[in-house]
């Protein structure tokens, strides 16, 4: 199986999450990870919320999006102000090669105000653009350093497709 792992992570915590998810899927085939870079994201987390909030676009740094030489996509971000991070709106949208893909979804989020607002606009998107089964978990910043509880819920996303 064919799986790549697209994230963004500002603090490390969507990054930590994002490497448990990818040793998992290394036991089960070939894995691509891919962290995105916001090249213009402001100093001010505040600032950075407000963007997120307004669906600004990031500038990313080049990453490969051209998706269709995977079976699974998974895509991860933190929820910043009920929203995906920007550098992952961007993602969204130039994502190619999405038809007929099954996806896993994750986030980290500290409150959970708007956890499942982000995860849905995310599958929303990716429904819209031809991915067909959906998969998601979240973990809370408080759970990130907890590699067990982490496998656990990747384990319980990951089941939905028993044989990879």
């Amino acid at each position: 199986m064919q799986s790549i792992v697209i994230y963004y992570s500002y603090s490390g915590n969507t990054k930590q999450v994002a490497r448990v998810l990818a040793e998992l899927l290394a036991q089960k085939g070939e894995v691509e990870e891919i962290e995105l870079k916001c090249l213009d994201e402001p100093r001010s987390f505040f600032a950075q919320c407000k963007r997120a909030f307004r669906r600004v676009r990031g500038k990313i740094q080049e990453a490969t999006l051209d998706l269709s030489g995977y079976d699974l996509v998974c895509l991860g971000t933190p929820v910043w102000a009920l929203s995906p991070a920007p550098a992952i709106n961007t993602c969204l949208d130039q994502a190619v090669g999405l038809g007929g893909k099954r996806a896993v979804l994750f986030t980290t989020y500290g409150s959970g105000t708007g956890n499942q607002r982000c995860i849905n606009y995310m599958q929303e998107f990716l429904s819209k653009k031809g991915a067909t089964a959906f998969s998601r978990f979240s973990i809370q910043q408080a759970k990130v350093k907890d590699k067990e509880f982490i496998v656990a819920e990747v384990n319980k996303a990951l089941r939905l497709w028993p044989n990879g």
